[in-house]
């Protein structure tokens, strides 16, 4: 079989390619995505690829594998990168690596190279089954690394040609593969944040494209102005770290757009502005709309799993009722949701 291997320079993605190196019938080729931001904000951290690519042709070199590099700076731009800018603008809470994976991984470079891998292997611990033709997105084992959050809005040509080796495994053991194999990057701490930042921060990122507006911060219950913040645009609701506010812990429940205010409430009132009923549009499913509507959801990735209860409003377009509030509901960010071990899609939140 001809397998195309996503390498970024990481272990996860490292163990994969060397775990498909073992069947010497695959025909396998790496390649390693250059994306938009590592040339034109280089300025704001320390570059990132210069290292991945290091590693990346290290592994290569030992497991006599070809790697190609492929830059996709203008799709990222344009596919992720102006989608995130907007969102931030507009108060919401963006979700780029859910489009980085759909887009770009196994959109962009998928296309660039259809005609000539069957299959597309990546590090993502996620699993596939097929079921009579039918190509289903299972999690990862491990609870705490599944990643199909952000492979939700994948279609089902896209996982029918996916390959995910360590989907089956813990990370704990990823990392013993990476030592028994010893990969030069065994070492490596896991990467943090948004897929196309590298070492940029986030707030960097929105300083460059947004700038800085100053605008008050006030308390919901009082009306008290408690301090003041740089931009709406660098705050989500939600979060509590970040507000440089004393006597908390406080958190950010409301945004005013026009008049730039971000509105807290202190945590003895966090559960006052916790929901469990909200709206959801832009529904994608992997492989069609759910046969049920009793189902589990994820509203960001982590281990956290709600029971919920979808009612259809049309035009894919849904009320969300979990088991439970949740004080971090926000505008922008994505409800995924589950039927046992299978991921079936996500919606954005209205």
């Amino acid at each position: 079989m001809k397998i195309a291997v996503l390498l970024s320079g990481g272990v996860d993605s490292s163990v994969a390619l060397k775990l498909l190196r073992r069947d010497e019938e695959h025909e396998i080729t790496a390649f390693y995505l250059k994306i938009w931001l590592e040339d034109e904000l280089a300025h704001l951290g320390e570059c990132p690829w210069e290292d991945d690519l290091r590693f990346a042709r290290e592994i290569c070199s030992e497991a006599r594998v070809p790697l190609e590099i492929v830059p996709l700076q203008k799709e990222y731009y344009e596919r992720v990168v102006s989608y995130t800018i907007t969102e931030l603008r507009a108060g919401r809470t963006p979700s780029p690596d859910i489009f980085c994976n759909q887009r770009i991984k196994f959109g962009a470079f998928v296309d660039s190279v259809s005609s000539s891998f069957e299959k597309v292997a990546s590090g993502h611990y996620g699993r596939i089954a097929e079921d009579g033709g039918t190509f289903r997105l299972l999690k990862g084992v491990d609870p705490i690394k599944d990643q199909t959050y952000f492979l939700s809005h994948l279609r089902q040509e896209q996982v029918a040609r996916c390959l995910f080796p360590i989907g089956g495994l813990l990370k704990s053991e990823v990392r013993r593969l990476a030592l028994d194999y010893e990969l030069p990057n065994r070492m490596r701490a896991d990467s943090q944040g948004i897929c196309f930042l590298g070492k940029i921060t986030f707030n960097d990122f929105v300083r460059y494209h947004l700038g800085e507006e100053r605008g008050d911060i006030v308390e919901r219950e009082t009306g008290k102005v408690l301090g003041s913040h740089r931009g709406f645009w660098f705050h989500t609701i939600g979060q509590r770290k970040g507000l440089g506010l004393s006597q908390g812990p406080w958190y950010v429940v409301g945004k005013d757009i026009d008049k730039n205010v971000v509105t807290v409430s202190h945590s003895q009132h966090l559960e006052e502005h916790a929901r469990d009923t909200f709206d959801v549009a832009a529904a994608h499913w992997v492989h069609g709309p759910p046969g049920r509507e009793d189902l589990t959801a994820k509203l960001r990735h982590s281990e956290v799993l709600y029971d919920c209860r979808l009612e259809s409003k049309g035009e894919e377009r849904f009320t969300v009722t979990l088991d439970r509030p949740d004080a971090g509901v926000a505008p922008g960010q994505f409800a995924v949701f589950y039927d046992g071990e299978e991921c079936l899609g996500g919606a954005r939140i209205v």
